[in-house]
């Protein structure tokens, strides 16, 4: 099968796969709590990257949800010449009983 992009399908690391250590780490940046915390409030693949309003550039935002998809957190896949991102959120609750509950719980 033809790929439809030109660039590389992202890889994904499965949340059984990631340390305590990796998870938080991930979760303490101010960025990517807001994009975790936004996907968990939309319908699985429905926000494209570039639909974050968030205060950093395209390298920086990738760079994000690099860190993301290393911890376990999310998924992405191309549609189009979209990326679009979904929460992890069974299989990470799975391997972290109540952490995303914590951390998308407002304060």
């Amino acid at each position: 099968m033809a790929a439809t992009s030109h660039r590389a399908a992202p890889e994904h690391t499965h949340p059984d796969d990631v340390p305590v250590e990796t998870a938080l780490a991930a979760l303490a940046d101010p960025v990517r709590l807001t994009l975790v915390r936004e996907l968990a409030g939309c319908a699985d693949w429905s926000r494209s990257c570039g639909s974050f309003d968030v205060p950093v550039g395209k390298a920086a935002l990738s760079h994000h949800f690099a860190v993301l998809r290393g911890a376990g957190l999310v998924e992405q896949r191309d549609e189009g010449p979209k990326r679009v991102n979904r929460l992890r959120r069974t299989e990470f609750d799975a391997r972290f009983p109540g952490l995303l509950d914590l951390v998308l719980r407002r304060q």
